[in-house]
């Protein structure tokens, strides 16, 4: 399999303010890097954790890809499964949930991707913030959806995915992280498999409690209310394009010879 790859590069951030939360469902990422827990805020995003723990219990995160790496902005996950064979698959997706921008896109937290232009599209997307991403992202497009935060040493585990090198797949794959794969690796041609995709096993349930971890205390989402004229669509039709065009409901098709997106 010969893709016609290249290298790329990106980043962003700022701040906000402390919202009183009860804090339910724990989830496990584990990925081939290592595991990764995060806490749902289901009081806070009940919508969006309901349609994230849906695909979770349907088993559509299992053999999840990492398609996009943005060091110093997000890595991002979602879309297309790996199941043992090429053309990836495209997850399915249900019903679009409605945004809930209750809480503000800090490093560590998880948050749905949607399309540039409509705040009620995320459906099977996420990403996590790498930096403080709130000046930007807790306005764009009408803010988007942080639903929970990534605890202990997970962190760690995200950072090396976003240090991983990233190369140009086509289509919404254009900055995918690769493990194993360097540009001496490109240039001789090496065929790209699942040992050099960044895969998530799975997302499984591990604490279904009805609080936990009452110890976390996420900043709100204090842009959101303020009068950001330009900061909704219109800021966010540059920006979500740039930076978030791929997030949503396009379909990527791997081939034995490139990626292409259908929308």
């Amino acid at each position: 399999m010969m893709l016609k790859l290249k290298h790329t590069a990106m980043a962003i951030g700022i701040s906000c303010l402390p919202i009183s939360v009860s804090h339910a469902t724990e989830v496990q990422i584990r990925t081939v890097l290592g595991d990764v827990n995060i806490n749902l805020f289901d009081n806070t995003t009940p919508q969006t954790v309901e349609n994230f723990l849906s695909y979770v219990n349907s088993g559509a995160y299992a053999n999840n890809v990492v398609h996009r790496s943005e060091p110093g902005f997000v890595i991002q996950a979602g879309a297309f499964q790996y199941n043992a064979a090429f053309p990836l698959d495209s997850v399915p997706t249900g019903g679009a949930v409605e945004n809930e921008p209750e809480l503000s896109n800090r490093r560590g937290t998880i948050a749905m991707a949607k399309l540039s232009g409509n705040p009620d599209s995320a459906t099977s997307q996420w990403f996590i913030n790498l930096s403080d991403n709130s000046a930007n992202l807790d306005v764009q497009n009408g803010g988007f959806t942080v639903f929970g935060q990534v605890l202990g040493d997970g962190m760690d585990i995200i950072d090396q995915i976003a240090a991983l090198n990233r190369f140009d797949l086509g289509g919404a794959a254009n900055a995918t992280p690769l493990r194993n794969y360097s540009q001496a690796d490109l240039a001789a041609g090496v065929d790209v498999t699942d040992k050099h995709l960044v895969i998530l096993t799975d997302v499984v349930v591990t604490d279904a409690a009805t609080v936990t971890h009452a110890e976390l205390n996420p900043p709100a989402n204090t842009l959101i209310n303020q009068d950001n004229t330009g900061g909704g669509s219109s800021g966010s039709s540059g920006g979500s394009v740039g930076l978030f065009g791929l997030l949503g409901l396009a379909v990527l098709r791997f081939t034995r010879n490139w990626y292409k997106l259908f929308v």
